[in-house]
């Protein structure tokens, strides 16, 4: 028969307490924890230390780093966890030239912001002034500063001719729009959308602003089938075809023959 052992309760009851202390102090320092990142947490954020320290913008070409930072309203200054992209970006589009702009944070203290801009297709001259063209139409203030990145516009002296070739412009490939120095707005009566184009390497175009995304991309080819150093007009409305100036000055005649007309 087996024996038991008998604990008696004088024996139990120091175990007893000791159990209940140590779950005690278990508990308390679990609390103490508690309050003591607490505590830690308001003095970060009311401190410096959960400012933004660093603004990072991308994207930004004609408007500037500096102006894109001044219209999100984002300082050093701001606490970090109050940034609110929504407003941010709110205020950020409210720039003519921003079509789009994300906001996000990079724990511990950085604000990321990327713009989208609309393109500036063209610039129309005036009194000495260059004034870039959105894609969408829109003119911007003058600058004084020669264009170097999109054609000269001239003659478009209606607003609806103006936008329809402002958006055959965006639809053309970059690469081809490099290739044009200027685009005059030369109506006939039979065809109020004819346009000449003045290129780079010494052709003039004629076309018409209706299908000129859809015509224009051939011009590269066109160009290479031609004997080096002919002169003269390159024609993509109805078709394509090549006339060759006859002789010296004939160019101008043709410009001022058009003009005229």
């Amino acid at each position: 028969m087996n024996e038991r052992k008998v604990v008696s309760i004088e024996e139990r009851i120091p175990r007893l307490k000791q159990t209940r202390k140590n779950k005690a102090n278990r508990r308390l320092i679990f609390y103490l924890s508690i309050l003591f990142m607490l505590i830690g947490l308001v003095i970060y954020l009311q401190s410096s230390l959960s400012h933004v320290r660093h603004i990072v913008v991308t994207g930004a070409g004609n408007v500037s780093e500096e102006e894109v930072t001044d219209l999100s309203g984002v300082t050093t200054d701001t606490n970090f966890w109050q940034v609110d992209a929504d407003e941010i970006i709110k205020n950020i589009e409210s720039h003519e030239e921003i079509i789009g702009a994300t906001v996000s944070r990079d724990f511990p203290s950085t604000v990321e912001i990327e713009v989208e801009e609309a393109e500036r297709i063209g610039y129309i001259v005036k009194n000495g002034q260059y004034r870039p063209i959105l894609e969408d139409g829109t003119q911007l203030k003058a600058t004084s500063t020669p264009p170097g990145d999109a054609p000269i516009l001239a003659g478009f002296t209606k607003a609806t001719y103006l936008k329809e070739m402002s958006k055959e412009l965006k639809e053309l490939p970059e690469s081809v729009a490099q290739l044009i120095s200027e685009i005059h707005w030369v109506p006939k009566e039979e065809n109020p959308y004819q346009i000449r184009l003045y290129m780079n390497d010494g052709y003039q175009v004629l076309a018409s602003i209706r299908n000129f995304s859809s015509k224009m991309p051939s011009y590269p080819s066109i160009v290479a089938q031609l004997e080096p150093g002919s002169e003269g007009i390159i024609h993509i409305d109805v078709g394509a075809y090549f006339e060759e100036f006859p002789n010296e000055g004939s160019a101008e005649q043709e410009n001022t023959n058009e003009a005229e007309g």
